[in-house]
């Protein structure tokens, strides 16, 4: 297929980028500024939420697939204000990604979404699957509601689309080769603390897993669907943390009261959540899996 990627010098972006080319895909890259030497057979030079200017920097390109993988995140979000520039990709990006789908004649598009939609609430180890209730606001706090809106909005809009087959990958937390470098210096500094109590428990995704899983959607997904796509097991906030710090050779977190994350109300939303995804869809319908056993395996992979 020929296929365009937004997001395609992202964290997930350029990985998915060498899986697509190794499936023998074309890929045609999204950017705000000309890039070299990344394998596209072409580019758009344009910015996703600049309707006019998108569609004229398209203009004379076909495409069958289009996939969405942007987001404004630099780092590690720390406050609700931090999501606000992917809140907006995730509604008026989406928006204009499927009009420029229609314009480029592709009949498909795969968008990123996250486990958070699920919503910022504690809750058992049962893992959560794609069934239940997902981007409902009133089952989050009001300082969280953007976020839940825009995941809301993002999947809406892939999957309703007359012409076009939407499927939406719902990400567990990231990690890989790029985070952890800066991962290790935070913890070799004792700079990332964790919390007395231990917090909650999430899905986690090694980054070229979820790479092959958009590979998997784009080729096999089912128009409409959705798909968790995380780790086998889920893990715990301070386990997560613990383990980066042993695969990088690391001192072991400290522990500091709860009240401290009160400073970092996003990071606090979230480690005091559980949210363990189940994946049985992602292998039963697009025949993808893990390579890591655990995400203790996954975080040593990401330093060698």
């Amino acid at each position: 297929m020929r296929v365009i990627v937004a997001g395609a010098t992202g964290t997930v972006g350029r990985p998915l980028v060498e899986q697509l080319l190794a499936r023998g895909h074309e890929v045609i890259g999204i950017s705000r500024r000309p890039v070299e030497g990344l394998g596209w057979s072409g580019a758009v030079v344009a910015d996703v939420l600049d309707h006019d200017a998108l569609l004229a920097a398209a203009k004379g390109v076909r495409a069958d697939a289009v996939i969405h993988e942007l987001t404004a995140i630099r780092g590690i979000p720390l406050r609700y204000r931090d999501l606000d520039a992917t809140n907006r990709l995730r509604t008026v990006g989406t928006s204009h990604l499927l009009r420029l789908a229609e314009a480029v004649g592709a009949t498909r598009m795969v968008t990123q979404s996250f486990l958070g939609g699920y919503g910022f609430v504690p809750r058992g180890p049962e893992p959560i699957a794609e069934g239940a209730p997902f981007a409902v606001p009133g089952r989050t706090e009001p300082r969280l509601r953007p976020i839940i809106e825009a995941l809301k909005a993002a999947e809406r809009l892939t999957r309703s689309t007359p012409g076009i087959e939407g499927v939406a990958l719902r990400y567990g937390l990231f990690y890989g080769p790029d985070s952890i470098g800066p991962l290790a210096r935070l913890l070799h500094r004792r700079a990332l603390p964790v919390p007395r109590s231990g917090g909650g428990v999430h899905s986690y995704v090694f980054v070229p897993d979820a790479a092959a899983a958009t590979v998997a959607a784009l080729e096999r997904g089912r128009p409409g669907r959705s798909y968790n796509v995380g780790d086998d097991r889920a893990t715990g906030w301070n386990d997560f943390f613990d383990a980066a710090a042993r695969a990088v050779g690391a001192p072991a977190p400290l522990r500091v009261p709860d009240t401290v994350f009160r400073a970092l109300p996003y990071v606090d939303a979230l480690r005091r959540s559980s949210i363990p995804m189940a994946t049985a869809r992602a292998k039963e319908e697009l025949g993808w899996s893990p390579s890591v056993a655990s995400t203790a395996e996954g975080l040593l992979r990401s330093v060698r």
